[in-house]
């Protein structure tokens, strides 16, 4: 009976997506087996029940607007930005601006922490939508197949910000910049506005989120996962290649990372600039 029901349910889904929606998914997956799978568990039939919401949020709710999206370039490739919004506002959208904006649609799978992979319901969720554990291993396979990838070097750190250190890019790791070393894929930067305002945390319950198996657990307005409906805005900056084998001395690593830090906080700082309200 449980079956029956959810096959009903699906089904009423299925029917409300727009045919435009459908077309944008079916245009940017590939290599789907029989069951309606890739081989890391992305799903189309998932993931367009999943932008019938998400285009609604993009257009409606947080009004996103895209500056630059036709400077990423095809085939393999990392996305790279800063991180906010406590929940992964902002990885939702951008991802969603690269199906709904970008031409032609890009399906992007976007490296996650390992805790939400042990979370029930949520795990599947995720997975089906494109999102994967960022372990090395994953990221070479899939850049090796051509995907684009996207990855929040800040992680937790950067999602879990208090309203006081908002737009504050934390410490970047050297891990994206030597898979992009080791894959000769390009960077394209990228500065997410908005994500800071859908959620602010005003305090971190540390021992309530040790407790509790979490990275942060944030008090906000809002009862999360709800946010608030700010404007928010994404800004592509120029790809940018870097020469080496991934095996490089940190000493060498570091400017790199240094640079691809430089170049979001520059873009964060011209979105911020341009940007002429908050939540009207």
């Amino acid at each position: 009976m449980l079956d029956d029901l959810k096959s009903f349910l699906l089904d009423q889904i299925d029917r409300r997506v727009p045919p435009e929606l459908s077309a944008l998914v079916d245009a940017a997956v590939h290599d789907v087996n029989r069951l309606g799978y890739d081989k890391w568990g992305f799903s189309p039939a998932a993931t367009k029940r999943t932008l019938l919401v998400m285009e609604w949020l993009y257009r409606h709710y947080f009004r996103v607007e895209v500056h630059g999206i036709d400077r990423v370039p095809p085939g393999r490739g990392l996305l790279i930005g800063n991180h906010s919004s406590q929940i992964a506002y902002d990885g939702m959208m951008v991802a969603t601006a690269m199906l709904l904006d970008a031409r032609p649609p890009r399906a992007v799978k976007a490296m996650i922490e390992k805790v939400f992979q042990r979370v029930p319901i949520v795990n599947v969720i995720m997975t089906r939508s494109g999102q994967i554990t960022g372990l090395p291993e994953n990221c070479e396979r899939m850049l090796a197949e051509e995907e684009l990838l996207m990855v929040f070097p800040e992680g937790a750190r950067g999602s879990g910000k208090l309203w006081k250190d908002r737009y504050k890019l934390v410490d970047f790791g050297t891990g994206f910049v030597r898979l992009a070393l080791k894959m000769r894929a390009p960077i394209t930067p990228f500065a997410f506005i908005g994500g800071e305002e859908t959620a602010p945390a005003f305090l971190d319950i540390k021992p309530l989120a040790r407790l509790l198996g979490l990275p942060y657990f944030p008090i906000t307005p809002t009862i999360l996962p709800l946010p608030l409906p700010a404007r928010c805005s994404i800004w592509f900056g120029e790809p940018m290649f870097f020469e080496g084998t991934g095996n490089e001395e940190d000493a060498e690593v570091m400017p790199m990372v240094e640079a691809v830090k430089r170049r979001i906080g520059e873009l964060i700082h011209e979105g911020l600039a341009a940007r002429t309200s908050l939540y009207i």
